[in-house]
Formats: C-alpha cells, structure tokens, sequence
C-alpha cells in the first residue's frame, strides 16, 4: 500500500472541485460606510412573542452589515432586519460576530439588490452618500 501525503488527498477530494456561491465568491463585496436608522426584530420565548430593537446600520454591503446598538442586549443568532427610511422591510440576518463597543456584524440569507443599495445610500446620514439622488424613473 502505498503512502499518500495529506495535501495529495485533500487535491484530489471531490469536493475541492465544487464552489459555492455564498462562501467562495461572497468576499468580494466590500463594505460601505453609511448611517441609517434600522430595527432588529426576533422571537422571544420562542414563537409567542415578537420584539424589535432600535440600532443604527453603519456599515453594509450587499451581503452583510455592521449594526451599532442603542442599549446592550442578547441579540440572537437569527432576526430580521428592517430599514424603514429606504423601505426595505424583514431582510433575514444570521449574527456573526458581537463586538465590544455595542456593535455587530449580520450576514443576510440574501443578496441585497442594486436598486435597495441605492436606495439605502440615498436616505443615509453619512457625508459621503450626501450627493447622491433616487431616480425615480428607474423604479
């Protein structure tokens, strides 16, 4: 029997072959700085009842965003996110990473159209997005 090495094996596993959307190619999406007002919303006690959450969405790209949090509380692992501003309403989240200084990192379960990232820039707050305009006759 001959002696395979383990980076001979991990090459010619069959699922090196495969890529995957979500995990391979999502990097490429940078982050943006924005501000916009947003809203958390998730079951407590398991379905009986619904609570929604002030934060502001201060970074975000097409597929994630970082959130700022008014008040420290235990976010859950999956919620929906809510931009009422630009009317973008329940984008489903799935919690990544809680960082110190009140702040989150969400992954959303889809892909944020061009239409809702502009729409998104054209109410933010921040001094960059400050010229930017809706052109109604897209919608």
């Amino acid at each position: 029997m001959a002696c395979v090495s383990q980076a001979e094996l991990q090459r010619e596993h069959f699922l090196n072959k495969e890529e995957s959307f979500m995990y391979d190619r999502e990097g490429r999406f940078a982050m943006e700085d924005t501000l916009n007002a947003a809203r958390i919303e998730y079951t407590e006690r398991v379905v009986t009842h619904l609570a929604s959450r002030r934060c502001d969405l201060i970074r975000i790209s097409q597929a994630g965003a970082v959130l700022s949090l008014l008040t420290q509380f235990h976010v859950p692992q999956q919620f929906y996110l809510d931009i009422p501003d630009a009317r973008i309403n329940k984008v489903g989240c799935v919690l990544m990473r809680t960082f110190t200084n009140n702040t989150i990192e969400a992954r959303f379960l889809r892909l944020l159209t061009k239409k809702e990232m502009d729409r998104i820039f054209v109410f933010s707050t921040h001094p960059a997005h400050r010229d930017r305009v809706l052109d109604v006759r897209a919608w």
